[in-house]
This record gives structure tokens, C-alpha cells and sequence, in this order.
């Protein structure tokens, strides 16, 4: 092998992350191109890419056949997606990929329909036997007046927050659920609310947990988050990732930690978070090691979970310039 390519695809605002992967390449001394690719050519990450592509919508006929060529034209090795509309797509389709030799870092099929779908994702959160949300029938919760809010109500197959709505009585359930897509209705959670980022290396086992405070969100993304060492949130996480059918790479969990101590889990998303640059500034070696879990290199297991305790993530926007000619 001459060099190790990576392709990072929805590239979009990932900025930190990509960075990571390319510090990691330097760190190991291996010769490397990241591509980026996205639908827009003004993608802010792309700016930190060695190469950038464009590429149809994730729903269009010819993404894959489009994808797969650019994975020949650079020869990649690993290809990372990072939004949630192209994990179930790429992972019907990993198959493709493997025959010309690109690694594509996803779980399988089955635990990208757990995740994606929240009805789902309970379910296998009461199969462990770990706390979740109860999920309620909105039309029964109507028809009783005894009835106790508040509730939460989201789209069951949402992301980043959207359509996530409190409920404080029977006129606004009413009045959500007509404007909610694929209604899922549940308690309502209060407490102190985590991501964890789990590492799971290719044999399903979990490597490593940080668990990140979420002090403050923005569009559904932590803009103020800190890293907590609760050793019972991260054994947690790692024995219910370890239970999903075929999890790989970084699996990204949140839940609450109640008044009472309980861990009640929420949501699971196959993939790199939006708030994984806070645990990789930690000292957490995710980029790294997945490259070296690939280049057969051995890996020291003992300080996985040696990363910084307390660190504090105080997000804020930058910006790129560029002349226009440039996007040409």
C-alpha cells in the first residue's frame, strides 16, 4: 500500500472531526489524501480536505454507482459516513464497496434499523433490560382525562432534535400530532443529559467511553458540553452497544441520569456524533485507532479509557474564506 485515503462522505460542517483523522495519519507517519465529499461544493469541511467531490442526494438512483466511483478514482481504503439518511443505504450495499477494497466504517444493516427508528431503538433498550422512556398511545393518553403531563413527542425517525416538541397537556398533543411525521409519544425524562461516544472495534467488543455532559445545545448539537468519568454511565453504554447485532466504529448513545441516579437511555445513532471533537480534545484516540485496527497495527487496550476528566467544550463558529473561483 502507497498511502492510506479516507473519504469522509456529507462532509458538511465536520471540520474537527476530518482534522482528526488527517493528525492521525501525520501522528502515524502514513502518506494519505482525505477526500471530502457532499451535495454542495461550498461545504465548510471541504476546506479541510485534501480533495473535495460532489455528489447526487442519498435518495437519487445513482448515489451508490456515484460513490463507488469516486472510491476508484482515489483509490480510498476507508470510506466514514456522517449523516443518519445514508448508514442504512451504504450498509445494504457494503458488499460493493469490500469488492474493490474499501472499508466502509458502519454497523450492519440491522442495528442501522434499530437505530433509526425510535420505536425500535426502545424496544431493544427493553430486550436489555436497561431503562427507556415508556412509550405511550396517543389516542388512549387523549381519551383519559386523568392523563399525566408532561410528555414528550417526537418524530420516530428524526434527528438533530427536529419536531422534538414538550407536550403540557391534551390541546397540544392534539395540535403536534398533526404536524408531527410518524409520531412517537413517550414520558417525559428530566435529569442530567449525556452522549456517550463508545469505540467498538471490528469483533464487537467496546473499546472505550467518554461520556459527555450536554450543558448547553444549539439545532439539536451540544454547543457547551463537558467530559464526565462516571464509570457507571460507561459500563452501561458499553454493554448495551455490545449487545446490538454487528455495532463498529463509533456509536454515539444519550441519556439521562435522573434525581434518583437512574440511567434511563434515549437514543442511539451508528455514527460519529456532532460533539465527538470534545471527546477526541480529551485524549481519546478514536481516529488513530481505527486506522490502525485496519493497518493490522497492535493496540495498547489498557488506556483507552485514559482520556482527560472534566474537560470543558465551549463551541463557537469559524469561518473559511475563499475567492469564488475557487468553487468553479
Amino acid at each position: 500500500m502507497t498511502a492510506f485515503n479516507i473519504l469522509f462522505t456529507s462532509a458538511g460542517r465536520r471540520v474537527s472531526l476530518i482534522r482528526s483523522f488527517k493528525e492521525a495519519l501525520n501522528e502515524l507517519v502514513i502518506e494519505g489524501t482525505i477526500v471530502t465529499a457532499d451535495m454542495q461544493k461550498f461545504a465548510p469541511a471541504a476546506k479541510v480536505g485534501d480533495v473535495h467531490e460532489l455528489l447526487p442526494c442519498v435518495t437519487e438512483f445513482n448515489y451508490i454507482s456515484s460513490l463507488l466511483e469516486v472510491c476508484k478514482k482515489h483509490e480510498i481504503q476507508l470510506l466514514i459516513p456522517l449523516i443518519d439518511p445514508e448508514l442504512q443505504v451504504l450498509a445494504d450495499h457494503r458488499n460493493e464497496f469490500e469488492k474493490i477494497g474499501v472499508f466502509v466504517l458502519i454497523s450492519s444493516s440491522e442495528v442501522n434499523r434499530i437505530c433509526f427508528d425510535k420505536r425500535n431503538t426502545a424496544s431493544f433498550f427493553e430486550s436489555i433490560q436497561f431503562n427507556t422512556p415508556k412509550t405511550l398511545d396517543p389516542a388512549q393518553i387523549l381519551s383519559d382525562p386523568d392523563a399525566y403531563y408532561p410528555l414528550m413527542l417526537k418524530p420516530a425517525n428524526g434527528s438533530s432534535s427536529k419536531g422534538v416538541t414538550k407536550i403540557n397537556n391534551s390541546e397540544e398533543l392534539r395540535f403536534f400530532l398533526k404536524y408531527t411525521p410518524n409520531p412517537l409519544l413517550q414520558e417525559y425524562v428530566t435529569g442530567l443529559e449525556y452522549t456517550i461516544d463508545v469505540l467498538m472495534d471490528f469483533q464487537g467488543r467496546a473499546r472505550a467511553a467518554v461520556p459527555r455532559l450536554r450543558m448547553e445545545t444549539r439545532a439539536g448539537e451540544v454547543s457547551k458540553g463537558m467530559t464526565v468519568k462516571n464509570f457507571a454511565i460507561m459500563a452501561a453504554a458499553k454493554k448495551a452497544v455490545e449487545a446490538l447485532p454487528g455495532a463498529i466504529g463509533c456509536i454515539t448513545l444519550q441519556c439521562f441520569v435522573t434525581r434518583e441516579e437512574r440511567i434511563v437511555f434515549i437514543e442511539i445513532n451508528p455514527r460519529f456524533g456532532g460533539g465527538i471533537p470534545l471527546s477526541l480534545a480529551a485524549g481519546a484516540k478514536y481516529s488513530k485507532t481505527i486506522i490502525k485496527w485496519l493497518l493490522n497495527q497492535t493496540e495498547d487496550w489498557t488506556d483507552m479509557d485514559d482520556w482527560q476528566d472534566g474537560l470543558v467544550m465551549l463551541r463557537y463558529d469559524e469561518a473559511f474564506y475563499a475567492h469564488k473561483d475557487e468553487f468553479l
